[in-house]
């Protein structure tokens, strides 16, 4: 996969031009028949005065007045033709560079994976790929736009000059005034609607939190103080809009005073060349349209407003491809020995929020061993199972699965040797089978049967309507029945490692005794390591690696570990649970 799909490498802004480049290539054949639709409408427009005042001169002899009708007849059929080629090319245009930008972005942050969650909240993510992105997605039409759009005062100020040059002096004059103030727009507007987009992202990403904790937050009668926080950006939204107004109201209101001036300038010098006999009256008409169309440069401030939209959407969107993804090598396991996976960390130092979390964490996770991780809450256990599974990257060290450091080896050498099942599982597919089968690979549906009665989720499932075809969407289920589910799919791939990240969190002690005993049964065809944070689930396991302020301060059976009055004030007043099983040779 291409890395650097659009050459986003240097500064922020350069970042944006360069992703806006090359969004706006995507259009194609699309973007080129708008620039030549809207090129004919202006051509036809700015030769259009011209023919009529021909048109107008050939009235009181009668001459030529056939010839100057038709062409003017033919200039406005090409200019309505224009428009509709140009309305056509424009969806098409649009919609092919905001789909590029918007799949771009998408597949860069799955390749992230869950390192864009820690820069970025999930909401404004959410902005960036949808709203963001749109707006971004219509440079390529917006720069043909306004690059035609000045084609008409440029050939208008032509025009005038021919038919007189004091005339197109006149013009000249104040285009270049009106010029000067958009430059000045479009560099004030930019920032301002950056800002916009920014608090817009910022209440987005803060409404989502809020729908994912809408129990929580009913339950807790905090509905007023979630309000506030959700709309506390909102003073600033309203001001960077207040600003993006100003701006408009401000352009417009000196457009309005420039532009008739201009008009008048012209048609002024115009008219005192009639009564010097250099114009004639065919030349004042067409030298007064010609006017209002090199007025008409002051109308560009909607065009220079969505270029802004889209620049300031350039740069979120390549703010977010400048977040690194993984990088995988091409290495390959050796052959497996069908005693599991050997995990080896090697010096590994993490740290999280400008805090080391773990410091010179050496251990090793012996092939085919069931081994908890335990640690008061924030001492690293998640970030450990992150890094485990290459989840997560140390800062310095090495994680290694049989000898090979993990970042050697390819994407799906990777994928289909570690598994994971977390507390809080997505749940990806249409059916409750495709829940099961999903990741790696294909497995019977005897086999997807086997791993759910291995999570105490074949009970449940049965009940369903259409048992495993049953829809997701359609099937209710609990808290517990979700983490069955994501334990069953743990469960149906043959992996060299297990990592459970607190997956029995949400089971009945009942079935949480039930799938730990499946976990430290005689299997030793696979290596597993478990988030625990009960003592029970620690006994039944080989090895426990206790965690202490990011480093290990123990790894043995729990019965040892259980006599220092440390490692039981971990689990507060539990009893000592039963013995644990051997560690494997």
């Amino acid at each position: 996969m291409n890395s650097d799909p659009a050459g986003v490498s240097a500064g922020p802004w350069r970042q944006a031009n360069r992703l806006l480049l090359s969004t706006g290539r995507r259009g194609g054949l699309w973007t080129c028949a708008l620039a030549l639709a809207t090129l004919a409408c202006a051509g036809a427009d700015i030769l259009l005065p011209t023919a009529l005042g021909r048109a107008l001169d050939a009235l009181p002899g009668g001459g030529h007045i056939t010839w100057a009708l038709l062409v003017c007849a033919a200039l406005i059929a090409t200019m309505v033709a224009g428009k509709v080629i140009g309305d056509i090319a424009t969806g098409q245009s649009n919609a092919r560079c905001t789909a590029w930008l918007r799949m771009t972005l998408v597949r860069h942050l799955v390749a992230i994976g869950p390192a864009a969650t820690r820069r970025f909240e999930t909401g404004d993510l959410v902005t960036r790929v949808t709203r963001n992105a749109s707006e971004a997605g219509q440079i390529g039409i917006t720069a043909v736009m306004v690059g035609v759009g000045l084609v008409p005062p440029v050939g208008s100020i032509i025009a005038l000059t021919l038919i007189d040059p004091w005339v197109g002096l006149t013009a000249l004059a104040g285009v270049l005034a009106m010029a000067g103030l958009l430059r000045a727009f479009v560099r004030d507007n930019t920032e301002t609607i950056r800002g916009y987009l920014r608090s817009q992202g910022l209440i987005a990403a803060r409404l989502l939190d809020a729908l994912s904790g809408a129990r929580t937050i009913a339950a807790a009668g905090s509905i007023e103080r979630e309000r506030r926080r959700i709309l506390q950006p909102l003073p600033d939204l309203r001001e960077h809009g207040m600003g993006m107004w100003r701006n408009q109201v401000r352009m417009t209101s000196q457009a309005a005073v420039i532009g008739p001036l201009l008009q008048l300038s012209v048609v002024g010098v115009a008219g005192f060349g009639l009564v010097a006999g250099r114009l004639s009256v065919g030349d004042l008409y067409a030298a007064s349209r010609y006017a209002v169309m090199a007025a008409g440069i002051g109308s560009a401030v909607g065009l220079l407003n969505k270029l802004s939209r889209a620049r300031a959407g350039g740069r979120r969107a390549a703010e977010v491809l400048t977040e690194p993804m993984t990088r995988y090598g091409d290495a390959i396991l050796p052959e497996s020995s069908g005693k599991g996976g050997r995990l080896e960390f090697r010096g590994v130092r993490v740290s999280a929020a400008g805090e080391t979390v773990i410091d010179g964490l050496d251990f090793v996770v012996p092939a085919g061993a069931t081994v908890a991780v335990v640690g008061r809450s924030g001492g690293g256990k998640s970030l450990l199972a992150a890094l485990a599974g290459r989840l997560a990257d140390p800062e310095r060290g090495q994680v290694l699965l049989d000898g090979v450091p993990l970042p050697d080896l390819s994407h799906d050498e990777l994928r289909g040797a570690v598994g994971f099942a977390f507390e809080r599982p997505a749940l990806v597919g249409g059916t409750i089978e495709d829940v099961i089968n999903f990741g790696p690979g294909d497995r019977t549906a005897a086999k997807v049967r086997e791993a759910a009665a291995s999570a105490r989720a074949d009970t449940f499932v049965q009940r369903l309507p259409q048992g495993y075809r049953t829809e997701l969407a359609a099937a209710p289920l609990s808290g517990g029945e979700m983490q069955r589910l994501g334990l069953a799919r743990a469960f149906a791939h043959s992996y060299r490692v297990l990592i459970l990240d607190d997956a029995t969190s949400s089971l009945d002690t009942v079935t949480e005794r039930q799938v730990g005993a499946v976990l430290a049964g005689g299997d030793r065809s696979q290596t597993r390591l478990i988030i625990a944070h009960r003592a029970a689930t620690a006994a039944r396991t080989d090895l426990v690696a206790w965690l202490d302020r990011g480093s290990l301060r123990g790894l043995r059976p729990h019965s040892e570990l259980w006599r220092d009055p440390d490692y039981r004030a971990l689990f507060g007043a539990e009893a000592v649970p039963a013995e644990p099983v051997g560690v494997p040779a």
